[in-house]
């Protein structure tokens, strides 16, 4: 990879776990994600140091970059949500020798993406074949939950980022009712991303496997979220399918929250846990529960849901935004 080429450009996806580092060229008709490469975030210091690590191995030295980040991007000081790295926009510009650098938020990057997804790069959860119909609510499990909205029209979309993911959890029921009593003797406030997470989804599955003490609130055992998944949907552990059959109507209740807040006559779902059990979501209380908004049920039927499948959604996101800044 030529560094000398003043098109190219670092494009970076940031969250708790992973840290997603690319190259685009601004020059081509369209985004492109270039030579990415993920990166384990607990074996970085720092954000400058991670950067530094995936420039170095690729040979580039790009003159800009668009960085998402699992964080608010207001102000000149970042701190990211759930992982200890914080830096401030001047010093790491500086640090990367770039001439310009653009923060955004990481669901931010992920619903710029959406206007470019392919088919075969989202799956239709319910609703027609028509084209994407604004506003848009992309909201999405992962290390944490993330929210934005995308209104506009093609080819005009913008994006609004948001702090959704930290509204209160409004639980349903008896089992969501207990699920919440331990999540607020554990934690104080309970968020809906304290659950639709992959910690979450761990929590939920020790509470209803009885294995925390009421008391003290501490774990007797914690399986790890891709266990839980896998085991859910070889169908038999029922523990497992009862842990991943409540995070799916919870997720269902928030989503049909979000799109009323929004608007919404789309809703995309992303993130690392949803994609891998698709089936499973569509045959959950899911549906039922982003429905049961009461005299809104009508209104919320028309609204189309789908899943995003791109691999590196962030990545193209923050490259369609960096292209929207020049």
């Amino acid at each position: 990879m030529p560094s000398s080429n003043a098109s190219l450009a670092m494009i970076a996806d940031i969250g708790g776990t992973n840290a997603r580092f690319a190259l685009t060229d601004l020059s081509t008709p369209t985004p492109q994600v270039l030579d990415a490469r993920s990166l384990v975030a607990a074996e970085f210091a720092s954000l400058q140091h991670a950067a530094e690590h995936y420039l170095a191995a690729i040979g580039a030295k790009p003159q800009k970059a668009a960085i998402a980040v699992a964080s608010p991007v207001n102000g000149e000081e970042i701190r990211l949500t759930n992982r200890a790295w914080s830096f401030t926009r001047s010093e790491l510009q500086r640090a990367l020798d770039l001439n310009s650098l653009h923060l955004l938020n990481d669901f931010g990057a992920v619903a710029w993406s959406v206007p470019g997804l392919s088919a075969n790069e989202q799956i239709a959860v319910h609703g027609d074949d028509s084209g994407l119909r604004g506003p848009v609510t992309v909201i999405g499990p992962g290390t944490g939950l993330g929210v934005a909205l995308m209104v506009g029209h093609d080819p005009q979309w913008q994006v609004v980022e948001t702090e959704g993911g930290h509204v209160s959890f409004a639980p349903l029921g008896d089992e969501e009712l207990a699920i919440a009593r331990w999540f607020t003797a554990r934690f104080g406030r309970v968020s809906n991303e304290r659950l639709l997470c992959g910690s979450g989804l761990s929590h939920i599955d020790a509470v209803l496997r009885g294995a925390v003490d009421h008391t003290t609130g501490q774990h007797q055992t914690l399986r790890e979220p891709s266990e839980i998944v896998t085991a859910a949907l070889e169908g038999h552990d029922l523990a497992a399918r009862r842990t991943l059959a409540r995070f799916c109507a919870v997720l269902g209740s928030v989503a049909g929250d979000a799109a009323l807040i929004h608007g919404a006559r789309t809703v995309m779902i992303a993130g690392g846990i949803v994609p891998r059990f698709v089936p499973f979501l569509r045959s959950s209380a899911f549906r039922e529960r982003f429905l049961a908004k009461g005299r809104f049920a009508a209104y919320l039927e028309s609204v189309n849901i789908r899943v995003i499948t791109h691999t590196g959604p962030g990545l193209l996101g923050a490259a369609v935004a960096l292209r929207a800044q020049h």
